[in-house]
């Protein structure tokens, strides 16, 4: 920590950004310890729309508080106000044609609850509004994050993934990637919906900066929900964790936009006269090139990431809902390297390559995706939905890059005219590439959901089949030549060339060739119940429940091979009468994942039918404890795990590609710790600590337990909000991780028993400085700034202390072709950022 402090003061005073009192006020917050008494606004939001009887809006509803704040509803019958936190508020809803409603409400900070009240002319109600959601998302062990946190926190792909880095048991080293392993597992293991619909992402993506947008449009984000294992059985057949995004119901017109110098959104969100039609667009706009022309290589970069996505939905009755999301996305990468130099070694031996390249990289990603569900209300009980979705992608992946290079020792002569020159070269050669990807899939579902409550039980079911139709073509080759000599495969016979000649026939030096039109039909049902009791004093909670699913895969030369598995699943929560606020729950449960196209097509691009589902037993153990710290609150979240996998598909990671072996050939196991400390470190603001453990290996082909690819053994991350107490408008935030060294130092192609090299630690820093100008609590009635509801302007750094990570190794020989040098293939430098966000 003393460290962190010493760079942080070093860096303000170096670059002079900040007066000295700012800069120990900046200073103080990043340490974590001292606390402002001076906070932001701590408000909840309880919001909604009022009917009468006959379903009909009411216009001019008077809402007043026992705290002498108030509002009235629109001509189509919405409200929202804000309350204050953490104690009881009575809200009273007057109307002269209809008798009051008077509900209590206890929330938390920054909580938006919905109340839809029906007024009457006869029967005045008074109720107390418990809110229990938050408690039954923390016995189900789920997370949930707030969409505006998730919106302000910087990062150089910020977003949803962005905050969930800095979860314990989520782990990310590469800043450009929206992808996540998550309690080690990889990258395809992590379920993700949208309203209740699984959603997926381009499947020949091999590198973070061709990604570019995430699903997830924040700006639509209403609520957020992680689960990172344990979780109950009708989420789906994922080994790993779940992402459960629901989008906004808006209820009043409103328009969000967000620019900055890596692009850009807009959202436009409002509803009908008659209150039956609501929905919300999204527009993204994003363009890497301030990160990518940032690195070490020289490039032609004209990267374009766009996106458009809409929800709709329509009240028919008050019974009967229907819903629309769709999403528009293209993504092109057009690359073209000219020339890299990057400097490694040691002080005193100091190495350096040097690239010259020619030809260029263009890949495109498009998808299309659209999913109507519809909602009947039976009764307050009782709850039936019918879900279907298409997703289309067309992806494109074309490239041929002639490289040539010179490995050398670098002058390292003080006062020398040519230091930093590289004097003698070592090692020299070229390396051609050549790719022509070409990717089509359409995915087809139906699912019906129903959800039946009786007492305090509560029974979820679901039925679902799903059409997976993929048409793909792999052409990759590799050529390397090297002090004159053509390099063969790796993985064939002795080579000692330049010593002894040799007479085979010329291969390259990687090589996949294989087209594909495969077919795969799903059938997926889970049955679940719940229940809340109590034992005396002592609140206890039960969940059980089963999932089923049967695939075959077909395709041109592939014979039929079906499979079925069955993944029972439990839940146990209590909370005993202690005076102290604590919450213990157990998860257990046999998690299959039935392979997805990816995991059937093997190394050499070919698919494997028969490959079987992964299967994961997991254990968790985990404990919440609530605590007032300095009168404000507080939660220690503590989990051990502990997962036991078999049949497992042994893969090789490199970037944020993925290729498996597709033959079930290893056995592995993961355990770990994970802890979280949130709450209020600065009043009205939620920060938190995370750290974690965790050992996870396999046993490939029973020769003995190795790291897997996703091994990260020690996870630090922090989160921290705060404020300039002489500028209370001028906001920090600030988003610290630090993980250990993944392995995957080692060649690709290279036997992992042999390799075990890790990369170094991932270390990075972002800070966003955000100066309010408008907002909730500050409006304007006059002047320029009228007709804004939120109005500020920021400024980020992304890897403050330009801390230089890699993600992969690029292997050179020197000139007798024994010798190998790993050069690492750096990450994104210390980038500046202006941003500026805004609601109308």
């Amino acid at each position: 920590m003393l460290e962190i402090i010493l760079l942080l003061k070093r860096y303000f005073t170096a670059n002079k950004l900040f007066t000295s009192l700012k800069a120990k006020l900046l200073l103080t917050t990043c340490l974590l310890f001292s606390l402002i008494t001076i906070g932001f606004s701590q408000t909840a939001t309880v919001k909604g729309i009022i009917l009468d009887e006959s379903n009909t809006p009411i216009e001019n509803v008077n809402i007043k508080s026992n705290r002498d704040t108030g509002t009235k509803t629109n001509e189509n019958g919405f409200y929202t106000i804000d309350i204050p936190i953490n104690q009881d508020i009575t809200l009273v809803f007057t109307h002269i044609s209809h008798k009051k409603v008077e509900s209590t409400f206890n929330l938390k900070n920054g909580e938006v609850y919905e109340f839809n009240p029906v007024m009457n002319n006869t029967v005045e109600q008074i109720a107390v509004v418990v809110v229990s959601g938050d408690r039954r998302k923390e016995v189900e062990g789920v997370v949930t994050l707030n969409p505006e946190t998730i919106r302000k926190i910087p990062g150089a792909n910020a977003g949803v993934e962005n905050l969930l880095m800095a979860l314990p048991g989520v782990s990310n080293n590469n800043e450009l990637s929206t992808q996540y392993s998550v309690r080690g597992g990889n990258y395809d293991e992590n379920l993700v919906y949208v309203n209740g619909i699984e959603v997926y992402r381009p499947f020949l993506v091999r590198s973070g900066q061709q990604e570019g947008l995430s699903f997830v449009n924040t700006d639509l984000v209403q609520n957020v929900d992680f689960s990172a294992g344990g979780f109950q059985a009708k989420y789906g057949d994922k080994l790993s964790s779940v992402l459960d995004i629901t989008y906004k119901n808006p209820y009043q017109f409103e328009v969000n936009a967000d620019l900055s110098l890596l692009g850009g959104s807009l959202s436009v969100e409002n509803v009908s006269k008659d209150s039956k039609l609501s929905g919300i667009v999204g527009l993204r706009y994003r363009d890497n090139s301030l990160l990518v022309n940032a690195k070490e290589t020289e490039t032609n970069f004209r990267p374009s990431f766009t996106d458009a996505q809409a929800f709709f939905t329509y009240k028919f009755t008050n019974k009967f809902h229907l819903s629309f999301l769709g999403n528009a996305s293209l993504n092109t990468y057009d690359y073209q390297p000219q020339t890299r130099q990057t400097n490694f070694g040691t002080l005193a031996d100091p190495v350096a390559l040097i690239v010259f390249y020619e030809g260029q990289e263009k890949d495109r990603y498009q998808t299309l995706f659209g999913a109507f569900k519809g909602s009947y209300f039976v009764n307050d009980d009782l709850t039936l939905q019918l879900i279907t979705s298409t997703y289309h992608t067309t992806e494109e992946e074309y490239f041929d890059i002639f490289a040539q290079y010179r490995l050398g020792e670098v002058n390292n002569n003080i006062g020398d005219e040519n230091l930093g020159e590289v004097e003698f070269s070592e090692g020299i050669g070229s390396q051609l590439t050549h790719g022509r990807n070409d990717l089509d899939a359409l995915i087809t579902n139906i699912e019906h959901k129903g959800d039946f409550k009786i007492n305090d039980n509560r029974i979820e079911w679901s039925a679902k089949f799903t059409h997976e139709n993929i048409r793909d073509r792999l052409v990759e080759w590799e050529v390397i030549d090297s002090a004159g000599f053509f390099l063969r495969p790796p993985k064939t016979s002795s080579n000692e060339q330049p010593y002894v000649p040799f007479t085979g026939p010329l291969e390259p030096y990687n090589n996949v060739r294989a087209t594909n039109n495969t077919t795969i039909n799903r059938f997926q049902a889970y049955a679940q119940w719940s229940k809340h009791s109590s034992w005396g004093n002592t609140d206890v909670w039960y969940n059980a429940g089963i999932r089923a699913h049967n695939w075959t895969v077909s395709g041109d030369g592939i014979a039929p091979s079906s499979q079925t598995v069955f993944s029972p699943r439990a839940q146990f929560a209590i909370k005993p009468d202690w005076e102290k606020d604590m919450l213990f729950r157990v998860a257990t449960g046999m998690y299959y994942q039935p392979p997805f196209y990816r995991e059937l097509r093997d190394a050499n691009g070919v698919v494997q039918p028969n490959v079987k589902a992964q299967k994961s037993i997991h254990l968790v153990l985990g404990n919440d404890y609530s605590f007032k710290m300095w009168e404000r609150p507080f939660k220690l979240t503590s989990e051990l795990y502990y997962k036991n996998l078999s049949d497992v598909n042994p893969y090789t990671l490199e970037n944020v590609r993925i290729r498996y072996r597709a033959n079930n050939s290893a056995k592995a196991y993961a355990y770990g710790l994970d802890m979280r400390l949130n709450g209020e470190f600065v009043p009205g603001t939620e920060s938190w600590f995370s750290f974690g453990y965790l050992k996870t290996e396999e046993n490939i082909e029973n020769r003995g337990y190795i790291s897997r690819p996703t091994d990260q053994r020690l996870k630090f991350a922090a989160l921290f909000q705060d404020y300039v107490p002489n500028v209370p408008n001028m906001k920090m935030y600030l988003n610290l991780v630090y993980n250990t060294g993944l392995p995957g130092g080692s060649p690709s192609y290279a036997d992992p028993y042999v390799y075990q090299t890790r990369l170094p630690d991932y270390k990075r820093a972002d800070l966003g400085l955000q100066f309010v100008l408008v907002e909730g609590q500050k409006q304007f009635n006059s002047g320029w700034k009228k007709p804004f509801k939120e109005l500020s302007f920021g400024f980020e750094i992304f890897n403050i202390f330009d801390v230089q990570n890699s993600i992969t190794n690029t292997w050179v020989r020197d000139v007798n072709t024994k010798r190998q040098y790993a050069i690492p293939n750096y990450l994104t430098p210390r980038v500046f950022n202006v941003r500026t966000t805004m609601k109308f």
